[in-house]
């Protein structure tokens, strides 16, 4: 019988931190909703055409909204978003590899994670995505 205290104990406790970050997240979102509903009680509403109209850097719109864009500039960003996500993965293994007990297996799978990224550059390279024409 003593068991089944224990565990009861251990679950409350353990769901314990976890109904902190709840309250915490429900406040916070309360927070950002009490603003803006300030914010929408609180300004004045008067649409004028001067106010809808398009207005970037002082210069007014000439000709239409629609631009060409190249998709290379999607590709560099693209992969500018997998390199930043594997320099956040290095943090957390560096704290892991730190651990005891845990650095062999956790170098293994820091390689094959680095091996997959190397997969992609190396087909990002061989389809000429790193090349600027």
């Amino acid at each position: 019988m003593p068991d089944t205290t224990v565990r009861t104990t251990v679950a409350a406790d353990y769901f314990l931190g976890y109904s902190a970050v709840g309250i915490i997240a429900v406040v916070g979102v309360l927070f950002v909703a009490a603003a803006f509903g300030a914010g929408r009680l609180l300004r004045p509403v008067v649409p004028t055409p001067e106010k809808l109209l398009t207005y970037e850097c002082g210069v007014d719109p000439v000709g239409e909204g629609w631009a060409h864009t190249q998709v290379r500039y999607y590709v560099y960003a693209f992969l500018y978003v997998v390199f930043a996500v594997d320099s956040i993965f290095l943090f957390p293994w560096a704290t892991v590899f730190a651990a005891p007990g845990y650095g062999g297996v956790t170098l293994v799978e820091m390689f094959v994670f680095l091996g997959f990224l190397a997969v992609g550059l190396l087909y990002a390279y061989k389809k000429g995505v790193l090349e600027w024409t």
